[in-house]
């Protein structure tokens, strides 16, 4: 449909530019034995030539169609991956260049000092350049759009800006972010950026077994958090070219939208830490709601295993805790009640030494 309008529009463009010439056109077209002939002197020759010029048009369009309709094409599909913010910052430094041509041009036109190809030349460098510049500082004005939204929800007394929570590939695998929000602990918007999703697509293909499921269920999650829960999320089409790595590219973001970064990677955690940008760490919180336990206090347990040390044996809690028995060998695959002697908190977890209350009886 769209080929047929381009046809008609040259059609028409060529009748009417036929018409103009049969009123300027005056060389002879006829000179053969006799008078030159003008093309005045021919009957009607103004329609003939607007006919002529609407054909011309239309056989030149038939192949400046299918030329225009594939740029056309190729437009639309760039520009549906250039993100929404990318496309705006470029259209406000292209608005920013033309406005200085203009400035530029007005005093120097009006005293005749250039032509219109000079303004036409003038003008489009400018706004090549304006636009260039806008998306060279896409993130900056992110930001600034961001920092004045906060001030002006501030300034009204109103709700303030939903904070955005940044989700690395390690926690989306992991996968106790859904149960997180699901209780409600985690407000603001989740960001899922694409280079993130790309990261999981390549390892849910891994020829790897293991990261090949671990790559699903991190799909799955995202799935689930998106269709099950009640939270709010975002994925970040954007895409830093410039830099290489996955976790640079993380707080990058995080920095241009003034997010924080939820994560279970310590090497990514301390990044953070050394570049400003907030942290949630998911296994910092699973350590702190651990319950407490004091020496002293009685806990029933299985003994499963040897420990290290002779004569030791290993328990653990709901939650994972490693609890060490003293004596606790010889119980084996049975269930007893043990007394807390020591708690020790480590960067690996919590770790709890006790001994058998029978053994605490017995002394």
């Amino acid at each position: 449909m769209l080929k047929k309008w381009i046809q008609l529009f040259f059609a028409i463009m060529g009748g009417m530019l036929g018409f103009e010439w049969s009123n300027t056109w005056s060389e002879p077209v006829l000179s053969v034995m006799g008078p030159a002939v003008t093309i005045e002197q021919v009957p009607g020759h103004a329609y003939w030539l607007m006919v002529l010029g609407g054909t011309v048009g239309f056989v030149v369009s038939a192949w400046v169609a299918d030329f225009g309709y594939k740029l056309i094409q190729r437009g639309e599909q760039r520009i549906a991956k250039v993100p929404m913010a990318d496309l705006l910052a470029g259209t406000t430094g292209l608005m920013v260049g033309m406005l200085v041509a203009v400035a530029l041009l007005v005093p120097v036109q009006s005293d005749g000092l250039t032509g219109m190809l000079v303004h036409i030349g003038v003008t489009a460098i400018l706004s090549i350049v304006g636009f260039r510049f806008g998306y060279s500082k896409r993130e900056e004005m992110i930001s600034l759009f961001s920092k004045s939204k906060v001030s002006k929800d501030a300034d009204k007394g109103g709700k303030a800006f939903e904070e955005h929570k940044i989700l690395d590939t390690s926690v989306i695998i992991d996968g106790r972010i859904a149960d997180i929000c699901k209780t409600g602990f985690i407000e603001g918007t989740l960001v899922i950026p694409e280079f993130v999703l790309e990261e999981l697509q390549h390892i849910a293909d891994s020829s790897d077994l293991l990261k090949r499921n671990r790559g699903r269920r991190g799909l799955d999650i995202l799935n689930k958090i998106q269709k099950e829960l009640d939270v709010k999320v975002l994925i970040y089409e954007g895409d830093f070219d410039e830099i290489s790595e996955v976790d640079s590219k993380l707080v990058k973001l995080a920095k241009v939208l003034q997010g924080k970064v939820i994560t279970n990677d310590f090497n990514l955690n301390k990044v953070c830490e050394l570049q400003g940008v907030s942290v949630l760490n998911i296994n910092d919180l699973a350590n702190a709601v651990k319950p407490v336990v004091l020496p002293g206090e009685e806990i029933l347990v299985q003994v499963i295993k040897d420990g290290k040390e002779h004569g030791q044996g290993v328990a653990y809690l709901d939650d994972g805790t490693m609890i060490v028995v003293e004596g606790g060998r010889e119980f084996i695959g049975a269930t007893l009640d043990v007394l807390v002697t020591s708690v020790l908190q480590t960067s690996a977890g919590r770790m709890i030494f006790a001994k058998p209350k029978l053994l605490e009886k017995a002394l």
